[in-house]
C-alpha cells in the first residue's frame, strides 16, 4: 500500500531523510534514488537553501555555442538544455554572421513595471487624476525603499496610471517605472509597490489588493540584427524559402507558436545557464508577441538588395547579474565569467547576447525547414540516444546509431534489433 503524501514536518527533515521517505513512497531502487540525490557543484547546503523540500538536483547538459561576435566583442556562450541540435545550430549560424560584421545589438534602459491595483473607487478617473497630481511624492516614497539602487543610478523614475475595466468593475492600476540597473528587479520593485500601496489608498480612498512586478517588461527590451550571405545559407532559393517560412509564421498562430518556441530554444538555455529566471523571460516574450502591433513572431526576416538574408529580433529581456541564483549558483557564476559580462552594465550586455543567440537559433531552424528538413539534425543525435537506451556500450553507440540512420527507421525497437545483430 502506498504511504500517504501528507507528511507533517516534511520541510523540517534533512534532505537525506526526505530522500529516504521518497524512496519508500515511490518504491525506488538504490540506483533510482541515487539518480535524484546528487548535488554536483551546487552542493547540498546551497540547494537546500534555494528551494523547499530538497532531495537532490536535476542536471542538464551544459554546452558552449562558439563563433558569436556581438557588437564586435567575441563570446563563447554557455547553454544548458537537453534538446539535440540547438547548440550546433546556434554555433553554425553565428559563424555565418562574421564576414558581414557579426551581430549588432542594443537595449533599452533596464526599467521594470510594478503594478498596484486599486478598487472600490467611486470615481476611478478622479482617482487617476489624484494619483498623477501626487506623482513626485509617490516616486520619492518608492525610492526611499532602496537607497542603494538609487545611489547607483536606478530607482523609480516615473509612474503611469490606467483605468481598467474588468468583470468585477473598474480598477485603477498604477505603474511604478523602476530602473533596476544590473538586477532583474523583482525584490526591489515589489518592495516599492508594497510601500506605495498604503499611500495610494490614503490619496484615493480606494482599496489595494495586488502590488506586484509585471513580467511584460515593455520598457526593458533588447534587440539584435545580423546579415547572412545567401551563399552561406545555400543560395538565394534557400533565402526565399526562409522568408516564406517567416510569412507562414506571421499569418498562422499554429505555426508561430512553434516558430517562437524555436527562438526560445536558443534563449532559455543561456538564461538557465546564467541562473536567470527563464519562466519570466518566457512569459514576457509570449505576452509581448501578442501585445505588440503587427505580427507575433519575435523575429523579422527580409531579403536585402544583394539577395542576402537580414534578420532581427526584439524581446523584453529582464536579465540580472545581482541577486538570485546568478549570485549563488557556482555553475551560473562560472558561466557568467565565461561570457565576460561585468557590473555595471553587464546585465544589459548579457540580454543582448541572449537575443543574438535566439536570432541565430531561429535561423538554424528556419534554414533546416526550408531546405533539408528539421528532422535530419535532430534524428542523428536521437539515434545515439536510442542506441544508449537499447543498452549499447561506448564502442557500440556510434555503430548502432549509424545503422539506424542508414535504415531510415530511427526507432527504439530497431535500435535493439541492430544492437543484437551487431553483438552476433
Amino acid at each position: 500500500m502506498t504511504p500517504s503524501s501528507e507528511v507533517p514536518g516534511f520541510y523540517k527533515k534533512k534532505p537525506s531523510e526526505r530522500l529516504e521517505f521518497i524512496k519508500e513512497f515511490a518504491n525506488l531502487s538504490d540506483e533510482e534514488a541515487n539518480a535524484i540525490s546528487g548535488y554536483g557543484a551546487l552542493g547540498e547546503e546551497t540547494a537546500n537553501r534555494m528551494i523547499e523540500n530538497v532531495v537532490g538536483t536535476f542536471p542538464l547538459p551544459l554546452g558552449i555555442a562558439a563563433n558569436f561576435m556581438v557588437n564586435k566583442k567575441e563570446y563563447m556562450v554557455p547553454m544548458a538544455l537537453e534538446e539535440p541540435s540547438v547548440v550546433a545550430a546556434a554555433t553554425h549560424m553565428a559563424k555565418g554572421t562574421r564576414k558581414m560584421g557579426g551581430i549588432i545589438a542594443d537595449s533599452d534602459e533596464p526599467v521594470m513595471i510594478g503594478q498596484i491595483q486599486l478598487v472600490n473607487l467611486e470615481d476611478p478617473f478622479a482617482a487617476k487624476k489624484q494619483i498623477i497630481e501626487r506623482r513626485e511624492e509617490i516616486i520619492q516614497l518608492a525610492n526611499e525603499q532602496d537607497p542603494i539602487l538609487v545611489k547607483f543610478g536606478g530607482g523609480c523614475k516615473d509612474i503611469e496610471v490606467r483605468v481598467l475595466e474588468s468583470d468585477t468593475g473598474p480598477m485603477v492600476i498604477t505603474h511604478l517605472l523602476v530602473d533596476c540597473r544590473d538586477a532583474m528587479g523583482a525584490n526591489a520593485v515589489n518592495t516599492m509597490a508594497e510601500a506605495v500601496a498604503t499611500r495610494l489608498e490614503t490619496i484615493t480612498g480606494g482599496r489595494v489588493y495586488l502590488r506586484i512586478i509585471s513580467n511584460l517588461a515593455i520598457y526593458r527590451k533588447s534587440r539584435a540584427t545580423a546579415i547572412w550571405p545567401a551563399k552561406f545559407l545555400g543560395g538565394e532559393e534557400v533565402v526565399d524559402g526562409i522568408i516564406e517560412a517567416f510569412a507562414f509564421a506571421c499569418a498562422d498562430p499554429f505555426r508561430v507558436a512553434t516558430h517562437n518556441k524555436g527562438i526560445m530554444n536558443g534563449i532559455d538555455p543561456v538564461v538557465i545557464a546564467t541562473g536567470n529566471d527563464w519562466r519570466a523571460i518566457e512569459a514576457g516574450a509570449h505576452t509581448y508577441g501578442q501585445w505588440k502591433e503587427g505580427h507575433s513572431s519575435f523575429t523579422t526576416w527580409e531579403k536585402t538588395d544583394n539577395g542576402d538574408l537580414k534578420g532581427s529580433i526584439e524581446l523584453p529581456m529582464a536579465i540580472g547579474l545581482v541577486g538570485g541564483a546568478t549570485s549563488t549558483h557556482p555553475t551560473a557564476k562560472a558561466c557568467v565569467k565565461i561570457l565576460d559580462v561585468k557590473i555595471p552594465g553587464g546585465a544589459t550586455e548579457l540580454s543582448q547576447v541572449i537575443c543574438a543567440v535566439g536570432l541565430c537559433q531561429n535561423l538554424g531552424a528556419l534554414r533546416a525547414l526550408a531546405s533539408e528538413g528539421i528532422q535530419r539534425g535532430h534524428m542523428g543525435l536521437h539515434a545515439r540516444n536510442l542506441a544508449v537506451q537499447a543498452g549499447a556500450k561506448k564502442n557500440e553507440i556510434d555503430k548502432v546509431a549509424e545503422m539506424l540512420k542508414n535504415s531510415g527507421k530511427i526507432r527504439a525497437d530497431m535500435a535493439e534489433e541492430f544492437l543484437n545483430e551487431l553483438r552476433k
